[in-house]
């Protein structure tokens, strides 16, 4: 570095800078030791050098003046203002036509000189005492002046194009929806940006009318800064309220973007108008946002982490609101639980035969997969607007609430794994007898549809090979029947996700009055009928959504299957449980002992894999969706299987009193005298 500010040309050369990092890069980048020590290193060897510090300054200073550098302060790292789907456009583009780099722009340097992806995390590991150590000792604040003012311009001119970038988003019709207060006082994204310009113009003065640079004072930005803080309020604001008014994925963009843009220029403000360790904390934090920018900035799966939290948060919000009604923890609640799977049972039993009888059309793919679809799909829907349940449905409601149980969390670490393993027993008990009051009707349902059927008709509803077809595809070691399962589990979930989007939907696009405020409508049902029909739909949009595309996803999955060339099917508790009743009373003689069993087996062991997958999909996303991370799944499974070995009655019977699980590992042990 000296060598090359000495000579003539004085043209630093950033391959020595990315031969520098290129030293202190710790081998393995997440070892927060090895990162400390490595940058501990170069910290020692500017002391102990002389003039090192000065020349690394100078060094820096000078490589840095010959690029562009705006680009990098108001743009790296921050959503553009295209929106969320042309942004996604671009950043599949350029995974398969990579993005030109501009050579003479600042974000290239970083860009050479950080190279590796694990940079970021390595540049995070390093302490805030050691950064403001680096700092202190290759600030020069007397030398290279006019280079430090030149990069002090860019930043102003960064702060400009970010200030006017969060009027302008403060001032968009879905942002001014999702917070109507805005119109009625002073916004404070106008008001942050007078403010601002006011702090600029104040600093060019100064610097205008200075004799001596070394001379000049730093600027007092607290009023912007106190601007700033409002306006993150209302972003806060906003957040919060979208349990109420829903959110979209544009809002959700928009608030992402504006956060980002707030967070930026309080970094510029404390670098421009701070000193010491504020001024240097805030250095440090810019130069690892620069670095990480580089590698999510042209990323899809960051784009989508980004924005999708928020919705994620707000779907499994409305899945866990659900949740709670699928929870009983009484003998009321459990008894009208097994009456309502019960209603539902002799709808599936009907739906089990219907799409028999459907097999027997000789129609295309496409037609067929349709009417399969139809029959599931409003055989669903009936069966939630007659408030019965499918038992099936129940896990991806149950997890999004345990999941905001997990969240909302109280009391000491015992108290809160018992009150956990208390939810979770409900819910086993309820989902047991929901199962039992599913099977234990549509069984008895089909049989009785199949009697009926040979009666009138005097042929029997299923051919000797097609019945014995039924049973051995319900083996569990013979068939595909668990793997399509979890298929049907998998759709389960995505079905409880979709009915969360549609709830959301219903209350941010206000469908309810809406509907009410159609007139057509209106003048077709009248006032009083189209109220109580758009309040119904505003409530149960999502239910309803849910439940037509799910037996959607179910009648269409073997026809995607036989297209592809690919073994995909469903299997489904409730209705294999029929079919297996359809297939022995249609099956010639007496079916033998080992197949009855095996194919009960297989019905059961479907129910299980059904739960399992939509139960574990659903926890997972609603605790990524609440950024909670729960380590305690050991000791609360230990104490739901001590409850279970003590108690066994509790997960099948709902208790004379409220259950209540203790652990007896927090009670303190008595000593020894």
């Amino acid at each position: 570095m000296h060598e090359q500010l000495e000579s003539p040309q004085a043209v630093p050369d950033e391959n020595v800078l990315i031969e520098l990092v290129n030293r202190i890069r710790p081998l393995d980048s997440y070892n927060t030791d090895e990162s400390k020590k490595k940058f501990q290193a170069l910290i020692q060897a500017l002391l102990i050098t002389p003039n090192a510090s000065y020349t690394f300054y100078a060094y820096l200073i000078s490589l840095i003046n010959r690029y562009k550098q705006v680009s990098l302060y108001a743009d790296s790292g921050i959503l553009s203002l295209d929106g969320f789907w042309n942004q996604l456009g671009q950043r599949l583009g350029a995974h398969i036509l990579p993005l030109l780099s501009d050579e003479t722009d600042l974000k290239d340097l970083v860009r050479r000189v950080f190279h590796q992806r694990s940079d970021q995390y390595w540049l995070e590991n390093i302490a805030d005492e050691q950064w403001i150590q680096f700092f202190q000792i290759i600030n020069q604040p007397k030398t290279h002046v006019q280079d430090k003012v030149g990069i002090k311009r860019d930043m102003i001119k960064a702060i400009t194009v970010l200030s006017y970038r969060i009027s302008g988003i403060g001032l968009y019709p879905e942002f001014i929806n999702a917070q109507p207060e805005l119109t009625e006082y002073e916004s404070p994204f106008l008001v942050q940006n007078r403010e601002i310009v006011e702090f600029i113009e104040a600093y060019k003065k100064q610097h205008r009318e200075a004799e001596d640079f070394t001379e000049l004072h730093a600027l007092d930005a607290d009023q912007a800064l106190v601007m700033i803080d409002q306006c993150r309020d209302v972003v806060l604001k906003i957040r919060r309220s979208t349990k109420r008014i829903g959110v979209s994925l544009s809002l959700t963009y928009l608030l992402s973007l504006l956060e980002q843009c707030l967070d930026r220029i309080e970094l510029l403000l404390n670098v421009l108008t701070e000193q010491g360790k504020t001024q240097y904390l805030a250095l440090s934090e810019l130069m690892q946002d620069f670095v990480a920018a580089h590698f999510v900035e042209n990323s899809v799966r960051e784009l989508l982490k980004t924005n999708s939290e928020l919705i994620a948060l707000q779907v499994t919000e409305n899945a866990s609101k659900t949740g709670e009604h699928y929870v009983s923890t009484d003998k009321h609640g459990f008894l009208s639980m097994y009456k309502s799977a019960a209603g539902a049972g002799i709808i599936i039993a009907t739906m089990a035969t219907l799409k028999i009888l459907m097999a027997r059309l000789t129609l295309a793919p496409l037609m067929q997969a349709f009417a399969y679809s139809m029959n599931y799909a409003f055989g669903f829907m009936l069966i939630h607007v007659l408030h019965f349940t499918v038992a099936t449905k129940q896990p991806a409601m149950t997890a999004a609430a345990l999941a905001a149980t997990v969240q909302h969390r109280k009391g000491s670490k015992n108290a809160q794994i018992a009150e956990l393993a208390a939810l979770i027993i409900n819910i086993i008990r309820t989902q047991f007898i929901a199962i039992l009051g599913n099977i234990s009707i549509a069984i008895p349902v089909a049989g009785i549809i199949t009697l009926f059927w040979q009666f009138a008709v005097d042929e029997p509803l299923l051919t000797h090979s097609k019945a014995t077809h039924v049973l051995h595809s319900l083996d569990p070691f013979t068939s595909l029947a668990i793997p399509h399962a979890a298929i049907a589990g998998v759709c389960l979930f995505f079905s409880g996700l979709i009915a969360g989007y549609f709830d959301n939907m219903a209350v941010y696009r206000k469908v309810g009055p809406r509907l009410k405020a159609h007139y057509k409508l209106k003048n077709l049902l009248g006032e009083e009928r189209l109220g109580r029909f758009a309040n119904y739909i505003e409530r149960n949009l999502g239910a309803l959504a849910g439940n037509f595309i799910f037996g959607i996803m179910l009648g269409s999955m073997g026809t995607i299957g036989f297209i592809l060339g690919l073994p995909l099917d469903i299997r489904h508790i409730a209705f294999a449980s029929a079919n297996f009743m359809q297939g022995l009373l249609c099956i010639n003689g007496t079916p033998e002992i080992g197949l009855i069993i095996v194919s009960f087996l297989g019905v059961l062991l479907i129910g299980l894999t059904n739960l399992f997958v939509s139960f574990s999909l659903t926890i997972i996303v609603a605790l990524r969706a609440r950024r909670v991370r729960f380590e305690q799944w050991k000791p609360l499974a230990k104490l739901v299987f001590t409850h279970f070995v003590t108690r066994p009655l509790d997960f099948f019977w709902p208790p004379e009193k409220a259950l209540q699980v203790e652990d007896n590992n927090s009670i303190p042990p008595k000593s020894n005298h």
